[in-house]
Order: C-alpha cells, then structure tokens, then sequence
C-alpha cells in the first residue's frame, strides 16, 4: 500500500526483510568506496579499534537503505531524505543478517507548500543478536494524497 503524509501518525512503526552480510560484499563496498585497511584486512581489523574485520559504515548505510526501499514503510513518492543524523554504535561483521526497524517520531506539515510535509523518521539497524548497529533519524519529504478532480 503506497502511504501518504495523511497515512501517518507519530509511533507508527514499520519492518523490513532481513539481508545477509557476506565478507565478500563487505570488502567490495570498501574497496570501492572506502579502502581503509581495517574494512578490508582480516589482520588490519583485528589490530584496529574494531578487533576484527568490520565493514564500513557506509556500507551498513547502504545496505539499511535497500531494505528501507523494499521494507513496510511504502512512501508513494519514494523515500526522498531532506538531512538526518547517523550513528553507528557498533561495527556490522561479516556473517551478519541485518533487518531495519522505522518509526515515524515527528510530522509537520507544511504551511507554505499544503501538498507536502516534512516526517522524521527513526531507522534502526538491527543485527541478529538484537544490537544496534546503525541508527539514522531521517527528515523524509512526504506529499499528501492527490485530491480527485472532478
């Protein structure tokens, strides 16, 4: 069901799939997009801070947003981020299965633009042992129902 900004209400809360992490993947990202030695050396993550391979948090990131787009939270104009504050509190391993949680905290409708409004989002990325490993509270753009024309 495509939800609108009139479908929402403060504590709401939506789920998503579970997504696998394999050390394969994890390094690709990190090759790619953040070659730091401790996300793509068993050795170098095991003496770094982490105490063992980590994936970057970017990837975490990344992979939260996928199953944000497929989860519950089915926004009808899509998931169009104004800003947010991100958190990783702990590092996602390889062998991981992460699923998300969201839960809408803040609407505001606008006043100058009656068609849309400004919904903060809680997204919590959840590893298989129940710990936190990524939170992000993001400000969503969401638009209101199309009125019919007659």
């Amino acid at each position: 069901m495509q939800l609108y900004l009139e479908d929402l209400q403060v504590g709401q809360r939506f789920g998503s799939v579970e997504y696998q992490v394999t050390e394969e993947r994890m390094k690709a990202f990190a090759a790619e997009f953040d070659p730091q030695p401790f996300h793509l050396d068993e050795a170098a993550g095991t003496a770094s801070i982490f105490k063992g391979l980590a994936a970057s948090g970017w990837y975490t990131a990344a992979v939260s947003m996928r199953l944000l787009v497929t989860g519950e939270m089915q926004l009808a104009s899509g998931i169009i981020g104004l800003g947010g504050e991100i958190a990783w509190p702990r590092p996602t391993r390889a062998g991981d299965v992460l699923r998300v949680e969201s839960e809408i905290v803040e609407i505001r409708p606008s006043r100058s633009k009656p068609n849309q409004g400004i919904v903060s989002v809680k997204n919590t990325t959840w590893n298989q042992r129940g710990e936190e490993v990524q939170i992000f509270t993001a400000k969503l753009l969401v638009f209101r129902r199309p009125q019919a024309t007659a």
